[in-house]
């Protein structure tokens, strides 16, 4: 199996929590050369490896989920201070992945379809 296709295994994983979600105006994508989904045309999340997912959130919140669950969320030295943050896949529910696509798709996403989520 490809690096490509192996990626795309797992991010069918992604896009099932996120139309589980019912997030709209979402699209497939590529972000840096892996899988990505998008909001218009703002990314809020995609692949890094085929256990890391890079999350667009507040920095509040990174540093929040990174002190409650380091064990799932952590950054790099790249991500200090980016409105970006890691996540572990393997180490993920996906009560709890599903969760974090729709704040980074809210974080990302025109105002008016957040609202119309609420």
């Amino acid at each position: 199996m490809s690096k490509t296709e192996d990626l795309d295994g797992v991010f069918k994983r992604i896009e099932a929590l996120a139309d589980t979600r019912r997030l709209e105006s979402v699209a497939r994508s590529t972000s840096y050369g892996t899988p990505a989904l998008k909001v218009g045309d703002r990314a809020f999340v995609r692949l890094l490896d085929s256990d890391t997912l890079v999350l667009q959130c507040p920095l509040e919140q990174k540093v929040l989920l990174m002190e409650i669950s380091p064990d799932i969320y952590y950054e790099t030295d790249h991500y200090i201070g980016h409105e970006a943050l890691l996540m572990r896949l393997s180490a993920v529910s996906d009560e709890e992945l599903s969760l974090r696509l729709e704040d980074a798709w809210r974080f990302k996403g025109p105002g008016n379809l957040a609202e119309e989520k609420t």
